[in-house]
């Protein structure tokens, strides 16, 4: 007879720490996510209250104008006069020097105005129109693109980089998520400028930071047509197509048949193209007209004082005079390709997501440096990258911030929002050296080193006291202005060897990790 069987005792559910591989990391919670998205947009609304770009310089006023011009014209004129000079669209009272896809989200945000306040987009009658309605409504144009762009963005950027645990250890997968969100949403540089001196570059660096999340969570066609669309919005987003490209590349000669991955993401890419810039493309001069707009060489190599290479050393070698524009060109894009073609390189030959971040910022980091036509704004592109990579090098994030800041301090004197910019800055270190902040990271640096690193510190301090309090020689106009710019460039020269270096590091890493797997 045979022995009835006894019935399985039922395993106990495991706990719910066991239950959650590493490679698993819980989701944000909501609430916490929720509570940090919300005070970064309290923020925004306080900085929004401040003064404004050109606010009441009459007759050009300043980029306020620009952007209120801009939904005027492209709310009034068909596109092919977007781009044009016409009786109705002068060039040279802030023609329209952006892409196509800027244009539609002006054409986009006209429209919402002109529902409310008509007189403040009405063609020609609107120039320099101020008051504290449209103002409202200006603010308010820039807190929703805010919203539904570069704050999703960021969700998806962090949960992306948790899941992957790019670069950190289990414990900062677990308790630094917020730290770091609260680092990328609360950045003072793009706070100011944006919803202080007044523009849209959470637009374009929102569509980027979107494209990164898709490549860290391998939706790498989604990747593409988000970053196309970035370079459509402000071709400033440019500075990042040398990391995306290699990145890509690199992981395309990694696969089975690299030819068909490569052209699926050159379809995505050229298809979005193709749709942003349709209504320019029924002929060659209509698409010239455009192109034209985006590349101003006329205004020459820099135009504002900007903490770059070709500012910094003015000085000494004066490149405006000594060069025509045709040379020039052909030297700054030398030293650009220079300048990010080892980060290049290292991208192609071991694509990986931490050395992707690096690429990023390295990538930026050279066309701010180099590249022609640069503006003292253009420091939001490589802090983009530098905020991601604030749970693995925090030190190197607090300095940059503060030196990109400081780059911007005549601009924001300018704009009278040197309240905003001592709140904004205060508080954002508040929250860097917050507890369970990733600022605990101790660098092993020599004495010497410190003392070297806190001299432009302290001159920073002097100069922001100096800038306000004193008058300079009449025959040196600009020398604090040009003394800034020197103290800023040269930060910005360690910080990008730094993190050339740090890339180039992953390689020597993972073939250490490597030997010790196989002994």
């Amino acid at each position: 007879m045979a022995k009835p069987k006894k019935p399985r005792a039922s395993a106990p559910d495991p706990p719910a720490a066991a239950a959650r591989l590493p490679w698993h990391p819980p989701a944000p919670p909501v609430p916490t996510a929720l509570l940090i998205s919300l005070a970064a947009l309290l923020i925004r609304v306080l900085v929004s209250v401040g003064p404004y770009s050109g606010q009441g310089a009459a007759p050009k006023f300043g980029d306020y104008e620009a952007q209120r011009h801009w939904m005027e014209l492209t709310l009034h004129l068909p596109p092919s006069d977007w781009y044009r000079n016409t009786s109705d669209n002068d060039l040279a009272y802030w023609g329209l020097d952006y892409p196509p896809l800027s244009a539609y989200q002006s054409l986009l945000h006209g429209r919402i105005i002109n529902a409310s306040l008509p007189e403040a987009v009405a063609l020609r009658s609107s120039r320099g129109y101020e008051s504290p309605e449209s103002k409202l409504l200006m603010r308010w144009t820039v807190l929703s693109s805010d919203l539904l762009v570069f704050f999703p963005a960021a969700l998806w950027f962090v949960w992306a980089y948790m899941k992957g645990g790019i670069g950190i250890s289990r414990e900062e997968r677990r308790e630094g998520w917020m730290w770091l969100l609260a680092m990328v949403l609360i950045s003072p540089c793009l706070v100011l400028i944006d919803h202080g001196h007044f523009q849209f570059n959470c637009i374009s660096l929102g569509l980027t930071l979107g494209a990164i999340a898709g490549v860290l969570s391998r939706n790498e066609l989604v990747a593409a047509a988000l970053f196309t669309l970035a370079i459509n919005h402000k071709q400033m987003s440019l500075y990042f197509a040398p990391a995306f490209f290699s990145h890509l590349l690199g992981k395309c000669l990694k696969r089975k048949y690299p030819i068909v991955e490569v052209m699926k993401l050159a379809f995505v890419v050229l298809g979005t193209f193709a749709l942003v810039w349709w209504p320019f493309l029924h002929s060659y001069e209509a698409a010239l007209q455009v192109i034209s707009r985006l590349a101003p060489f006329e205004r020459g190599i820099y135009e504002d004082y900007v903490a770059n290479f070709w500012c910094s050393t003015s000085v000494i070698i004066k490149w405006k005079i000594l060069f025509e524009i045709k040379p020039l060109k052909l030297m700054s894009l030398s030293a650009t390709i220079l300048a990010f073609l080892p980060s290049f390189v290292q991208q192609i030959k071991s694509p990986s997501n931490l050395g992707f971040l690096y690429s990023l910022m390295n990538s930026s980091f050279s066309f701010y440096l180099f590249s022609y036509q640069v503006h003292e704004k253009s420091i939001l592109l490589p802090l983009l990258p530098a905020s991601l990579l604030a749970l693995k090098e925090p030190q190197m994030y607090g300095w940059f911030v503060y030196f990109a800041l400081f780059s911007m301090y005549p601009l924001i004197c300018r704009d009278q929002l040197l309240l905003q910019y001592i709140a904004v800055l205060g508080l954002f270190f508040l929250i860097y050296y917050s507890p369970g902040g990733s600022h605990g990271k101790r660098l092993k640096i020599s004495c010497m080193a410190k003392v070297v690193l806190s001299l432009p510190f302290i001159c920073s301090l002097l100069l922001h006291i100096v800038y306000l309090q004193i008058e300079p020689p009449k025959r040196y106009r600009f020398l604090f202005d040009a003394m800034i710019v020197f103290v800023s460039f040269s930060q910005f020269v360690i910080l990008t060897l730094y993190t050339n270096y740090k890339q180039w590091m992953l390689d020597t890493h993972s073939r250490s990790i490597g030997v010790k797997k196989n002994l």
